[in-house]
């Protein structure tokens, strides 16, 4: 529900603003895969009445876009290798710079650190307002590329995003302190900053993220439309009832015209009984 709720804000402030709505599958760590997952995701999307713009884009296809990014800020020794495994570094709040200046140790894997210069890098969210981040302070030299040498999540976004041209993005907030960072590389790629916003995660009473925890709330795609009229009202719209006797698609075209990102809460706690 989590991942239908934020799919469809995004869906809803495109179509609201004349946009265009792209669809990524972000498929970088094949090791950890499900089988069948992304076409059950895509087959779902289809029943929710979504309607994606242009082709499906696989970063799993772009590993020579992602390297080409990687040769570019090596090239201005803006990158260096690291050696440390997540083991040595579990107990450090943020990476010490072990391996910023020295050599990379022969024989064992390394990751491709970029190094973050002191600094706050601000931007102002559409929905949760100005926000700003020392990324060195915060997590030090981020991994552009893992010791097994898949392309980290930051750096095959920002490449991508700036690909495709998009210009706004709206995603859940337990990405929001990722942002800054995002940011921090798109000035060294010379990329556009898109325009942000930041949905609430949807949460138990206790806090914890509603997707990680045992209550976990799955859709069902034999029934989408009482759903999606669910996930209108935790968007800040109110569905008359009029709406149960329409199609999808007629839903969402009054979801459209009635949308209002500035109505969207910043904080939204979904109460489910055991």
């Amino acid at each position: 529900m989590g991942s239908l709720y934020t799919a469809a804000a995004s869906y809803l402030d495109a179509r609201a603003n004349g946009g265009r709505w792209l669809l990524r599958v972000e498929d970088l760590d094949r090791p950890r895969e499900v089988a069948g997952a992304a076409s059950g995701i895509l087959r779902a999307l289809e029943k929710f009445g979504f309607e994606w713009d242009g082709a499906v884009v696989r970063q799993s296809d772009r590993s020579e876009q992602y390297e080409a990014a990687l040769r570019s800020l090596h090239e201005r020794d803006l990158t260096f290798a690291c050696s440390c495994s997540r083991l040595q570094l579990e107990d450090e709040l943020r990476y010490p710079g072990t391996c910023r200046g020295r050599r990379a140790a022969v024989g064992l894997p390394t990751a491709t650190r970029l190094r973050i210069e002191s600094g706050l890098v601000p931007f102002t969210d559409r929905i949760q307002g100005n926000y700003r981040q020392d990324v060195a302070a915060a997590v030090g030299d981020i991994i552009l590329r893992r010791r097994d040498q898949i392309f980290a999540y930051v750096l095959a976004v920002v490449v991508d995003d700036a690909a495709q041209g998009i210009t706004h993005i709206v995603r859940g907030a337990d990405l929001l302190d990722n942002t800054p960072r995002q940011i921090y590389l798109q000035r060294l790629l010379g990329a556009s900053q898109p325009s942000y916003a930041h949905v609430p995660v949807l949460t138990e009473p206790d806090d914890s993220k509603l997707a990680k925890s045992r209550r976990s709330v799955h859709v069902s795609v034999d029934s989408p439309l009482p759903q999606l009229l669910a996930i209108f009202s935790l968007l800040g719209l109110a569905p008359p009832e009029s709406l149960l006797a329409a199609s999808v698609a007629e839903a969402w075209g009054w979801a459209a015209c009635q949308w209002d990102i500035g109505n969207v809460p910043k904080r939204l706690n979904l109460r489910v009984s055991a």
